[in-house]
């Protein structure tokens, strides 16, 4: 099993939660069970988008994607989410995201004791 977690910048949002938010209820519930299904281990949709960053598509409406890296083989973190239309921006979004990830993760493992 994956465990899945939203990423959290340093101000304390989630740019996943935010975009998630303001689906409607139908596109929702689709993206919803791609993350159940990315849980169960099913990556069937995912390719990589660069800079270790995968895109798992959700052929529902306009084309959702889920941006999300993987920390180890059992923790993957979704940094955005968007669609077809403002795909390359999203990717850029992600890719920033992730950087701030692995970089604010190195900090605290270098204070680990």
């Amino acid at each position: 099993m994956i465990e899945v977690r939203e990423y959290i910048d340093s101000q304390g949002n989630s740019p996943y939660t935010k975009w998630f938010n303001r689906l409607d209820p139908v596109a929702a519930a689709r993206v919803a069970t791609a993350i159940y299904r990315m849980e169960q281990g099913n990556f069937s949709n995912v390719k990589s988008v660069g800079g270790g960053v995968h895109e798992y598509r959700v052929d529902f409406g306009p084309g959702y994607h889920i941006y999300f890296g993987n920390d180890g083989d059992l923790l993957a973190i979704v940094l955005a989410g968007g669609t077809k239309k403002h795909q390359n921006s999203d990717i850029a979004l992600a890719k920033k995201n992730w950087q701030d990830y692995k970089r604010r993760k190195r900090q605290e493992m270098w204070w680990w004791p």
